[in-house]
């Protein structure tokens, strides 16, 4: 581990709300690519990535799940950069898989960058992209003298990963009372991730710029109005009452210095209400208008302040996290009804001239749940990144006409995305749907006998039991099979309840307590550390399990002296063995244990 970077961190404000709401439709993954003038090599890009991590640690990390909040963990996990294969911003965090939050790939001349948003922001994307394909071309073409873009050499790796909202958080800040209204939603037919539409638009810098400034404008300002301009177009008219509002992220750190690597953007809302009157002069000039008064650093640090009041709120801190997620997910859902899409502008990349040669741009767009639009400019390209789940390209056929009517020279780019050629392979699924398909079956099987039989439904509930006890346990499995420690412990409480369900129902035999609750404990121990060998696991990955374990272990005595356990001995055996382990992680792995505690129990 690189000395100076912390073993775990907390999740910055900004990515708090990011893991409740990620789905396989809504992946919070965006990517920022670069196109060379030549086909990649993957061994020097491998190389590069490897070089690139060596400034960056911090993204080296797992997303990890405590009481009270996620968190991130440093995972000894090599990046590797892999040919791309899936459609473009495809999920990476998946609940209890221990992998590293973004991905680099490459296809013919084109190097991707895809992470999710809990990781960093676009400003770190695009550091870290540009590090990348820096190293790769010093290490690709040695026989140029290029000069390195460093702008962080007087950085540290405390810097990177600071949490700079916290930073910057000050409770004498006063709240901002301003009260936005719901706005226009964007309806209809959504398609599925693996189709999401992306369309691009390459516009010459200095032909946009001039026209920004002939409307006394910027460029993003400029672009939200065309925006604004052409989702009304396809508006029904008996919406129309409601604003059309833009959320335009903003890049703190024009306003607070801080070298964050971290999140640390907030966003203004711009939006209109057309009228039969209203032009595009008019929406402008709103538009613009709204910039100028939204984009001032009083308002801004009234905004990020009452995001981090909420997240500082004791009571809301003592939210264990499986009910807090919920109310995350409302609060991010009730703040969307005031917004109809997003803009997110990233701004400039800049490389030194000698490295002109060799890069012909850069790129930027993002996963949605309906429509956004991202921009970032190399050179004398804007590039413009539509990706829409919305069928048809009627909200991007407006926005070029309007870009037409101003006289801005434009092309429509459509990149190869290999991924999105790919029936994904669906194996696991496909079988888990068969056997709970099979289960029904069984069941319904079984009742058509016994009533043909004898015209009753005596022995049939038995077996429809069974099939429902048989798909429970494989369902647990199958949802927890990433994590093969915490599917062992949820088998030990599925298999454990199920069968003091079995043992009341058929009887009370105490044939559960006596027997399967000590020797499921006992099997559930004894497997942890093997599967941790055999995994070659880290301590911060099997401890806070072998804990639960040993905890359980010792629930069987407890029913001992509750008179609920008829044959003691296996309890006995089992409670004596589950304490030792518990003392011998007290004694022997007190640091690495209560560290763990520190972090799963952290408000």
């Amino acid at each position: 581990m690189k000395s100076g970077y912390s073993k775990w961190r907390k999740l910055d404000n900004a990515a708090l709300a990011f893991p409740p709401a990620t789905d396989k439709n809504d992946t919070r993954v965006f990517r920022m690519y670069c196109e060379l003038t030549e086909e990649i090599s993957p061994e020097i890009l491998q190389d590069a990535l490897d070089r690139t991590m060596e400034k960056y640690p911090l993204f080296q990390v797992v997303l990890r799940k405590g009481l009270f909040w996620f968190y991130l963990e440093r995972r000894d996990i090599r990046a590797i950069a892999k040919e791309e294969v899936k459609p473009p911003c495809s999920r990476l965090y998946i609940p209890d898989k221990k992998s590293l939050l973004f991905e680099v790939s490459y296809y013919e001349n084109r190097i991707n960058f895809e992470v999710y948003h809990v990781l960093t922001d676009g400003t770190g994307a695009r550091n870290f992209l540009q590090e990348l394909v820096q190293n790769y071309l010093i290490m690709k073409h040695p026989e140029t003298e290029f000069s390195r873009t460093d702008t962080e050499e007087k950085t540290t790796f405390r810097d990177h990963e600071e949490d700079s909202f916290s930073q910057y958080y000050s409770a004498e800040t006063p709240k901002n009372k301003d009260k936005n209204p719901r706005a226009v939603p964007l309806r209809g037919a959504m398609l599925s991730h693996e189709e999401m539409e992306v369309m691009e638009i390459s516009i010459p810098v200095k032909k946009i710029l001039a026209k920004a400034r002939e409307y006394g404008t910027s460029i993003t300002a400029y672009l939200s109005a065309v925006l604004i301009c052409s989702i009304h177009e396809e508006i029904p008219r008996i919406r129309q009452k409601r604003p059309i509002t833009l959320m335009v992220p903003v890049n703190l750190r024009n306003f607070f210095p801080s070298e964050s690597m971290a999140n640390f953007f907030g966003w203004i809302e711009v939006g209109y209400t057309f009228t039969e009157q209203t032009t595009f002069r008019d929406v402008l000039e709103a538009v613009k208008k709204q910039f100028e008064t939204e984009l001032v650093k009083e308002k801004i640090a009234m905004n990020v302040n009452g995001y981090v009041r909420l997240e500082k709120n004791p009571l809301i801190r003592a939210v264990p996290l499986e009910v807090k997620k919920y109310f995350l997910m409302v609060g991010a859902a009730w703040g969307s009804r005031r917004i109809t899409t997003v803009y997110s502008n990233i701004g400039v990349v800049r490389f030194a001239e000698e490295y002109n040669q060799y890069i012909q741009r850069f790129g930027f767009f993002t996963c949605t749940e309906a429509l956004q639009l991202c921009s970032c400019s190399y050179g004398d390209e804007l590039l413009l990144g539509f990706t829409s789940k919305i069928p048809g390209e009627s909200i991007q056929r407006n926005f070029m006409r309007y870009l037409e009517e101003d006289e801005i020279p434009f092309t429509v780019e459509r990149n190869d995305f290999p991924g999105c050629r790919e029936e994904q392979k669906k194996e696991g699924k496909r079988a888990y749907q068969t056997f709970s398909f099979l289960c029904l079956v069984a069941a319904v099987f079984c009742g058509m006998i016994n009533y043909m039989t004898s015209e009753t439904l005596n022995w049939f509930w038995f077996a429809a039991a069974g099939s429902f006890c048989a798909w429970l346990v494989v369902s647990v499995g199958y949802t927890k099979r990433r994590n093969i420690l915490k599917n062992a412990m949820w088998q030990l409480i599925l298999i454990t309840a199920l069968a003091v369900l079995w043992d009341h129902f058929t009887g009370w035999r105490a044939w559960s307590v006596n027997f399967v609750l000590p020797f499921g404990a006992m099997a559930v121990l004894g497997s942890i550390p093997v599967i941790a060998k055999v995994n070659h696991l880290e301590p911060e990955e099997y401890l806070f399990y072998l804990v639960q374990a040993g905890i359980a272990g010792c629930i069987p005595m407890m029913l001992v002296w509750m008179g609920m356990v008829t044959f003691p001995y296996p309890s006995v055996i089992c409670s004596g063995i589950s304490f030792l382990v518990l003392a011998g992680l007290f004694i022997f792995q007190k640091k690495n244990t209560v560290g763990e505690f520190h972090k799963k129990l952290r408000m």
